[in-house]
């Protein structure tokens, strides 16, 4: 008893909140609570082993056909006249004699690019009397009909063809439409037995009736990622309107096994029951509770043999490299937008995701992360929380480190064992994470370590950010703040006066420091209050970003929302200017997101907490465009994604000085809420006008234009593309003009 009272004495409030601590970490295993953290460290666990054990081999039972740069510059954009397609499709089957087709794409739109409907309208009107050109249209139809001639290329043939599933996140976005006809469901919700929880659709974007009345099958293509983007599993079986539909992998799968039918694999032990695979012939394919399946990756990008589809249309291709092998055709171009971020590789192509689950089906060659998996999880935790708990109370630091070593290892180990011996994931990071959050409470003084910590956030980083985002970091030391660099994604904003040299000169030097404080004192209260830090004061220029030091999963949102009050807040100073003799003060704002370089950088002899990188470069780029399309803030396509509750207005396509590649750029006008119809009427004509002058219609565009320009005459975007216009009528561009302005200086 005495023993236990001294024990209890010293040892109480750190026995208490070790229990506390080992109750946040079970009950995240139990799934009574999930933390945002540990989840993400257990996705960046799941990727560290996956790159551990990828085979790095190739398959070459399948192989892709790719819709590259090269093809499209041969063959013109993107969609393709669906006779080249029903050309390719004949190539791959009469003279390669491939096995399966599959299309990571959709045709969910009759094709009308040969004008056949244009004759059709005619005969059916104008030229309706006159027998000459029937009969013409009558030997010209089968030729012109694209749609007919790509359907007579899938009949009696093994294809099977896409299609994308609209997600609840996609129809949040105001995507909810559905378009195309679904193929026949493989499987009716009913058939699950109410155990499991399929991902519902919304709508989907399937291919025309005439296409999938002759396909062998037919399956989806949509990836989900996890919340930190990345593309790890794929629904096997996707729900909608009470029907289950196959993955495109599952259904191609199907075909090249010849098995008919999917049957779900139901267990039922006690009060355990759920669906942990789906058999498909001798094949079992393991699922989660959503019926989604781990894709199994062969290796880094390029793991599949790619043939462009130029090549196969030229018949380029040898022809044992495709004889009786698999084919998935879909695009690594950049500009169709099929590259995902993957665990093996940050952007990686779509169709070769599907290659992969393709492979594993084919292979029986599938993680899988059963329920029953928790209670391993669990056991796990319960052994390290007695050994933790209990052991490093009696013995010194060094034989702490020592058994928090070897656990750690332990644990590791059979993790591993599991993983590559019975291809069984077991949750690792929490496991770790509660050991180690154990081993640093046990061995710090708790109220030592939490005001060092706040000490130390204030000293790191109150000169940068604002004193309320020093306090949050405060309150939460068992996070880690430090100047290291980091690269994350972020928000950066620049903004510079416009004409200041004019200004400068024309000042004393007295009142040039009194204007200047006046302006950057409220401009830097604003980028404050809505959480940015501010990098730099740059004469009469601002720099700063949002997302760092302190994470910010609104950082986009809260950057445009400063911009905004900035110009706002400039316009209520101009009376003050006015009243003082100072000129007026105009300022052009960028505002740009993405992944970015953030940390203390400098020399030895001056350190600096900044941001770098080709975003960072790029945000910049679009403060100096807002002179040239004549308004206050431009914000990039990333920054416009992210707040979905604005309006915008699409300003150009744009190549920047020192980046290759387009970026789409806008001019926020604020919320949907407080936009009258006016404007809204103006921004549909507007961007209506835009449609067609990137088509190359230029009356159409210009009459839209010139009207609006008449009734805003001050609205220089308007005038803008009224000139471009006519320069292009005198110089028409290149055949591949997609319609890009290119500025070659800062």
């Amino acid at each position: 008893m005495l023993r236990i009272w001294i024990f209890c004495k010293q040892h109480g409030l750190r026995f208490v909140v070790s229990i506390l601590i080992v109750l946040v970490f079970l009950t995240h295993a139990l799934g009574i609570r999930h933390w945002e953290l540990l989840d993400y460290l257990e996705r960046r666990a799941y990727d560290t082993r996956l790159n551990l054990s990828l085979p790095n081999t190739s398959d070459p039972r399948i192989v892709i056909v790719d819709i590259d740069e090269k093809s499209l510059k041969m063959l013109g954009r993107w969609p393709w006249k669906r006779s080249i397609l029903a050309d390719i499709l004949d190539q791959l089957f009469n003279h390669y004699k491939i096995n399966l087709l599959g299309f990571d794409i959709v045709f969910p739109e009759a094709d009308q690019s040969s004008g056949l409907n244009v004759l059709e309208e005619l005969a059916q009107n104008k030229l309706k009397d006159q027998p000459a050109f029937l009969e013409k249209l009558s030997q010209l139809r089968a030729e012109l009909n694209y749609d007919q001639q790509f359907a007579n290329s899938i009949k009696d043939r093994r294809v099977v063809l896409g299609f994308a599933m609209i997600s609840n996140k996609e129809c949040q976005q105001g995507n909810c439409s559905s378009s195309g006809e679904l193929p026949t469901p493989i499987l009716k919700l009913s058939d699950l037995e109410n155990i499991t929880t399929p991902i519902p659709a919304q709508g989907f974007a399937s291919n025309l009736a005439l296409f999938n009345q002759l396909a062998v099958g037919g399956g989806h293509f949509s990836q989900l990622p996890d919340n930190d983007s990345i593309i790890r599993r794929i629904p096997m079986l996707y729900a909608y309107n009470n029907q289950l539909y196959e993955s495109i992998a599952l259904a191609m799968a199907r075909v090249a096994l010849n098995e008919p039918i999917i049957e779900p694999i139901i267990v039922r032990k006690g009060n355990y029951q759920a669906i942990e695979a789906l058999k498909l012939g001798e094949h079992f394919i393991p699922v989660n509770e959503q019926l989604e399946t781990l894709i199994p990756y062969r290796g880094k990008r390029g793991s599949f043999e790619y043939f462009s589809a130029i090549d196969i249309l030229e018949q380029k291709v040898p022809l044992d490299k495709l004889q009786n092998a698999i084919v998935i055709m879909g695009t690594t171009a950049q500009g169709l937008f099929d590259l995902r971020a993957t665990p093996v590789d940050e952007v990686y192509p779509g169709v070769e995701i599907h290659a992969n689950m393709l492979s594993g089906l084919l292979d029986n060659r599938l993680l899988a992360s059963p329920a029953f998996v928790q209670g391993a999880e669990v056991l796990l935790m319960m052994v390290s929380i007695v050994i933790m708990i209990f052991l490093i109370f009696w013995i010194n630091p060094l034989w702490s480190i020592i058994i928090a070593i070897v656990m750690s290892g332990g644990i590791i180990w059979v993790n591993l064992w599991f993983w590559t011996e019975l291809q069984l994931v077991i949750p690792l990071a929490s496991t770790l994470v509660m050991i180690w959050t154990l081993f640093l409470f046990n061995m710090g003084l708790g109220y030592f370590l939490e005001n060092r910590h706040k000490r130390q956030l204030t000293g790191l980083f109150g000169q940068y950010v604002p004193s309320q985002l020093v306090d949050e970091m405060s309150k939460n030391p068992s996070a880690t703040f430090s100047l290291e660099g980091d690269s994350r994604e972020m928000t950066v904003l620049f903004s510079d006066v416009r004409g200041f040299t004019s200004i400068s000169e024309g000042l004393n030097p007295k009142e040039l420091s009194q204007l200047m404080n006046t302006f950057l004192t409220p401009m830097t209260y604003l980028i404050h209050h809505h959480r940015g830090t501010i990098d730099k004061y740059m004469g009469d220029a601002i720099m700063a970003f949002w997302g760092a030091p302190l994470a910010d999963p609104q950082h986009a949102r809260n950057a445009l929302l400063a911009a905004l009050d900035m110009i706002k807040k400039l316009d209520e100073l101009q009376p003050i200017f006015k009243s003082k003799g100072w000129p007026e003060i105009h300022v052009g704002v960028g505002l740009n997101t993405g992944v970015m370089n953030v940390g203390n950088m400098g020399s030895e002899f001056r350190m600096a907490y900044t941001v770098l990188g080709d975003a960072v470069n790029l945000g910049s780029r679009l403060e100096g465009l807002t002179k040239q399309y004549g308004v206050s803030i431009i914000v990039s396509e990333a920054v416009k994604l992210e707040v979905s509750d604005h309006v915008f207005r699409e300003l150009d396509r744009v190549k920047v000085k020192g980046k290759d590649r387009p970026v789409a750029i806008f001019e926020p006008l604020g919320e949907y809420a407080v936009q009258d119809s006016a404007t809204r009427q103006e921004l549909e004509q507007y961007h209506q006008a835009l449609q067609l002058y990137r088509q190359q219609c230029w009356n159409e565009a210009e009459t839209i234009l010139q009207n609006l320009h008449n009734k805003a005459p001050m609205r220089l975007i308007y005038k803008i593309y009224l000139e471009r216009i006519n320069y292009f009528r005198e110089h028409p561009p290149e055949k591949n003009w997609d319609g890009v302005t290119t500025f070659t200086t800062k």
